[in-house]
């Protein structure tokens, strides 16, 4: 004799007595199948939901040699192998933006006085320093007096007149020449 079932009006299977359960062979249509449960299942992982390893694919992994497991050690032990660890490679961002600050200073324009500036050497607010070098101004200058007529030595004067010298701005903390002032 087969199982005992249950008119059910309610639209759910019928139920089956526990005397019978024993004497089923086969699952019938009124029995859940063994499918698709429907409890939930766990959400994607971090790389599908990114796609992480969609523009760079993953380097194949390391195939074991023939010495693995077991190794032998100086005593005649056997010893595990070391443990290797690597730090995973950063994946480039495209989404990422660099941003670099850029500091422009203004050119400084050097003439015969000393200069207020930021020395970009040593990166400190100085007032320039002034050393006075022989140019082409100071040249001309004593070769017109030589041709004048003052050979005696008046011809060199102009080696002793700042003005008529180019200037070198030297910054007074780091002492690194910072521009020349050139007169011709």
């Amino acid at each position: 004799m087969g199982p005992v079932t249950r008119p059910h009006s309610s639209g759910q299977p019928p139920l089956v007595s526990p005397q019978d359960t024993g004497k089923m062979s086969a699952p019938g249509s009124y029995q859940a199948s063994a499918g698709p449960s429907s409890v939930p299942t766990a959400p994607p992982s971090y790389e599908e939901t990114v796609g992480v390893h969609s523009y760079f694919p993953t380097p194949p992994a390391p195939v074991p040699g023939p010495t693995t497991g077991l190794v032998t050690g100086p005593d005649g032990k056997g010893m595990n192998p070391p443990a290797y660890y690597t730090q995973p490679v950063p994946v480039p961002n495209a989404n990422a933006i660099a941003v670099q600050t850029v500091y422009v200073q203004q050119p400084v324009s050097f003439f015969d006085r000393p200069v207020q500036m930021c020395c970009p050497s040593c990166n400190k607010m100085i007032v320039t320093q002034l050393s006075y070098t022989a140019g082409a101004l100071t040249w001309l200058s004593c070769g017109s007096l030589c041709l004048l007529g003052c050979i005696a030595g008046c011809c060199f004067i102009p080696f002793c007149v700042d003005a008529l010298q180019d200037v070198d701005h030297y910054c007074p903390n780091c002492k690194a020449l910072l521009g020349t002032y050139k007169r011709l």
